[in-house]
């Protein structure tokens, strides 16, 4: 268990849209038309390479259909730039050095005068508002060497989701050049932390994977922990304390129904949904001693998965389901162990100085990032299932809590430098450290997957 969870439960005596607005959004999204695509990219990244070189891309304002719309071209291009440079794998180019003004999406660009100021890849789009009301945003991608259109589409949706548009067309860009899934059109889920030291009130939260569109989804009464995602429906688990026991809790975004899991006599920790998100699994206390247990959200039947002396916690199922990392003191000190999910023998697959906490499996199943603290230091770190690989990836004060971006590409994780804790990323290569703006303190980040 971290030493932040120890200090919060000793503590403990005895904007955004819903779901539905989302599944409307959904159906307005459907593809209106595909742009064919007419040649196979010549720029590529390759994200796998230990130095990578930023694509330089260029991105002109969105042409806007009337004056009207103008406010949410200028937005929509705002979002694609900022999601592109935040992600390290991209330099969008200052449109000061634009030579050519795209002003109909229709006609080719002039490729010598983008390849003047050396961008590689160009965005090009529109936005026009509708007899209806709701917008209509179209984009191209153009690969400046080759001077062929490398994919378009054009998208449908209410007006107020303009945002999810750029992040949309961001993930399209995104795996265009890099062959890889975006991770742009997700939310985070998060404790929100206000107020001093001594009296902090902490609130679940939902956002936008860039800060945009917070949303509190508790008022604070209780003390609410390590809040997750389930990977299969629009519904978050998370510890709540109050008055008598610890609970488990669902909670529905599109419905903002609570639903308790159960009252679990002693202390819970770290609830977790299986891949299916059918189960939760998590770690009761008895005694001096902690144990995995998972419970079958139908029936609410509980099944024991270790029978150990020790303290068995932070649990995480692999993407397919079938095995569980999870962080054990079994062996004298906190390290992480694997084992099948329906339990038994564990293998140990850390061991270097130090103690290892907070297992978390990527969605793409090659690394299990995780929460080291040694020589004084807090730091998070990612190794392949099988504990070889072992990176660290930043180093501070106190970082804790890792979880995976959808592509299993970023880690966001919340470092606490004394005032208050704050939400950063960090690409599994170790670049490109970034603070994700919040209102307020805040840590105990979940990732969503891709939203649908």
């Amino acid at each position: 268990m971290s030493k932040r969870r120890e200090q919060e439960l000793a503590q403990i005596s005895p904007s955004t849209f819903t779901r539905r607005q989302v599944l409307a959004l959904g159906a307005g999204l459907s593809l209106a038309s595909a742009i064919s695509i007419r040649a196979h990219a010549q720029t590529r990244l390759q994200v796998e390479s230990g130095n990578i070189q930023p694509i330089p891309i260029a991105i002109p304002n969105f042409v806007a259909g009337s004056q009207v719309d103008s406010e949410a071209a200028a937005g929509v291009t705002q979002v694609i730039t900022n999601n592109l440079r935040r992600s390290g794998l991209f330099l969008p180019i200052d449109q000061a050095a634009y030579i050519e003004k795209i002003t109909n999406i229709d006609v080719p660009p002039n490729f010598q005068s983008w390849r003047t100021i050396n961008a590689q890849a160009l965005v090009t789009g529109r936005v026009t508002r509708q007899p209806d009301g709701r917008l209509k945003a179209e984009f191209r991608l153009w690969d400046i060497f080759s001077g062929q259109q490398l994919t378009g589409h054009q998208y449908f949706t209410a007006a107020e989701f303009w945002r999810r548009i750029a992040h949309i067309i961001s993930d399209q860009v995104y795996e265009r050049l890099t062959g890889e899934k975006g991770y742009f059109d997700s939310r985070v889920v998060f404790v929100d932390e206000s107020g001093s030291k001594e009296r902090r009130v902490k609130r679940l939260a939902i956002m936008d994977q860039d800060g945009a569109n917070v949303r509190y989804l508790t008022r604070g009464e209780d003390l609410v922990l390590t809040p997750r995602f389930s990977p299969s429906t629009q519904e978050i688990t998370y510890m709540a304390f109050g008055q008598g026991d610890p609970r488990v809790l669902l909670y529905n975004i599109e419905t903002g129904q609570r639903e308790v899991v159960g009252n679990f006599p002693g202390m819970t920790f770290a609830p977790r949904f299986s891949p299916d998100g059918q189960r939760v699994i998590m770690s009761l206390q008895q005694g001096g001693n902690a144990n995995l247990f998972v419970m079958d959200l139908r029936s609410k039947s509980t099944t024991r998965l270790t029978d150990t002396p020790a303290i068995d916690t932070s649990p995480c199922y692999s993407p397919d389901g079938q095995r569980i990392c999870f962080e054990s003191d079994r062996g004298g000190k906190q390290q992480i162990y694997v084992m099948a999910a329906g339990g038994g023998g564990a293998q140990r697959i850390s061991f270097g100085d130090g103690n290892y906490s907070t297992p978390v499996w990527s969605p793409r199943g090659d690394y299990i990032a995780f929460t080291k603290l040694g020589g004084g230091n807090f730091s998070i770190g990612i190794m392949k299932p099988d504990g070889s690989g072992e990176r660290l990836l930043t180093s501070g004060y106190h970082n804790e809590g890792p979880t995976f971006a959808p592509n299993g590409r970023v880690v966001m994780f919340f470092r606490d430098a004394g005032a208050g804790p704050a939400l950063f990323t960090i690409d599994v290569s170790g670049r490109n450290e970034l603070r994700v703006p919040t209102p307020a303190f805040a840590s105990d980040p979940a990732w969503s997957p891709l939203l649908s």
